[in-house]
């Protein structure tokens, strides 16, 4: 008897230390995201986040790009060979003159009689200027110019897509940031709880299995920050591709672009668009020069001035001045070659207008994703506060021994904090979206401006 009365006292003096140490251990993993502990082990690991204006941060990942990108090297000297094409057909106006020479032996004879033999040098000057070609020159002038405004609107379309890419892998970089942060968080509050558990078994030991539980939850939680910060790094490395292998410090970029653009009137300045210009150039020398290839088929009249001297044997002067008239008067290749010429043209249209189409339905699903994304952030915003007040509960109730589980500790902290990362997730989804409207439009780096002051 006093047996039993030994055990079941040692019983109760385990269950009241095990009563006792749960809540003082447990006490500190309350509120672990804002309290002003030293750093832990996880946290080390994030990259240190800079205090820069996130638009001028962007804008300056942009500018690094563009400067340092070969492919926009590429454009700008295509650019200028275009310009170099329409300073060649401009000078087709100006007289052509042609020097030309020759020296030659000579030997004649006239009815086996010899008329002379010796050296001969030979001297021409050749000019000649178109008088009139149906408009055939000024033709040919307009289609050099419109294919150096497309290849200028080339370069500048071309700038919008490395500064898109940019922006948009700054936006990704600065998305595993913070979901890195929510999982160290997570990763520390795991840790604490498995402390405080580790304290507790030592005086209960029927409490192992919820030592492992949290064991694997924090194992877990780990497991994801390494994840997160691989494609972290992953994407500074893709980043570095555009912008050099020095990066700046990362920026919070969560609220750059959340203001979604209107759609009516984004799709209206979609033929605004730097992509959409250069098709309209295009199509525009084309056209041009359908016109220059039918102008050539009609009457050409120029001015030939042709005077020449031999010396030497047979040596003689001769000046020739005159007007040469080129009227086609059947030339199988001509009407095809038109033909062939203005369905370019044409078929250059058609695809300037369905790019334009295309734009604006793209516009209305980038519109669609963003709003859809900000929506769906404004409504994690209120499950979050109902997820921190279950998650705070849960936890003070599992304090008090008995009245809550380990098992739905772990299922609120879990949950919250995939919460959070899901809140993450809908921001940059949602301007990742506005990026793309800006740039169908006037182009992402007006959606980087500061907003006008009201």
């Amino acid at each position: 008897m006093s047996g039993l009365i030994f055990r079941t006292q040692a019983c109760l003096a385990a269950l009241l230390a095990a009563c006792a140490a749960l809540p003082a251990a447990a006490q500190r993993c309350v509120d672990t995201d804002t309290s002003p502990t030293a750093r832990s082990e996880s946290e080390v690991r994030l990259p240190q986040v800079s205090g820069a204006d996130p638009r001028l941060h962007l804008q300056d990942l942009v500018r690094m790009a563009v400067q340092r990108s070969q492919s926009l090297g590429a454009v700008r000297l295509l650019t200028e060979a275009a310009k170099a094409d329409l300073d060649e057909t401009r000078a087709g106006r100006l007289p052509q003159v042609y020097l030309n020479g020759s020296l030659n032996a000579v030997a004649s004879s006239v009815g086996g009689i010899d008329q002379g033999r010796g050296t001969q040098a030979r001297g021409g000057l050749t000019a000649s200027a178109s008088l009139y070609d149906a408009g055939r020159q000024t033709y040919l002038n307009n289609w050099r110019a419109k294919l150096l405004e497309a290849a200028q609107l080339g370069q500048t379309s071309a700038e919008e897509q490395v500064a898109l890419q940019t922006v948009s892998l700054g936006l990704e970089r600065s998305r595993y940031l913070l979901q890195a942060q929510v999982y160290s968080q997570y990763s520390r509050k795991m840790s604490c709880l498995v402390e405080a558990l580790e304290q507790v078994v030592k005086v209960d030991k029927g409490r192992a299995s919820e030592l492992v539980q949290a064991q694997k939850s924090f194992q877990q939680s780990e497991l994801s920050l390494d994840s997160t910060l691989s494609q972290f790094r992953q994407t500074e490395n893709r980043l570095r591709r555009f912008v050099g292998d020095v990066l700046p410090p990362p920026a919070s970029l969560s609220s750059v672009l959340v203001k979604v653009p209107d759609l009516v009137a984004m799709q209206q300045d979609v033929e605004r668009a730097p992509e959409i210009a250069q098709l309209t150039a295009q199509a525009s020398a084309a056209d041009s020069y359908a016109r220059s290839v039918v102008a050539s088929q009609k009457l050409q009249v120029s001015l030939v001035v042709n005077g020449g001297a031999t010396a030497g044997t047979g040596r003689n002067n001769s000046v020739v001045a005159g007007v040469n008239i080129n009227l086609p008067l059947f030339n199988a290749t001509l009407d095809p070659g038109a033909s062939a010429a203005r369905k370019r043209a044409d078929a250059s249209y058609l695809q300037r207008e369905d790019s334009v189409e295309s734009r604006k339905y793209r516009l209305a699903d980038a519109f669609e994703s963003a709003a859809s994304s900000f929506d769906r952030a404004r409504q994690i915003v209120d499950i979050l506060r109902n997820s921190e007040r279950l998650r705070s509960f849960t936890q003070q109730q599992w304090q008090q021994l008995g009245r809550r589980s380990l098992f739905d500790v772990m299922a609120a902290e879990g949950d919250y904090f995939s919460l959070r990362v899901a809140h993450v997730n809908a921001l940059f989804d949602g301007q990742q979206a506005v990026a793309q409207m800006w740039s169908l439009g006037q182009g992402v780096n007006v959606g980087l401006m500061p907003p006008p002051a009201n």
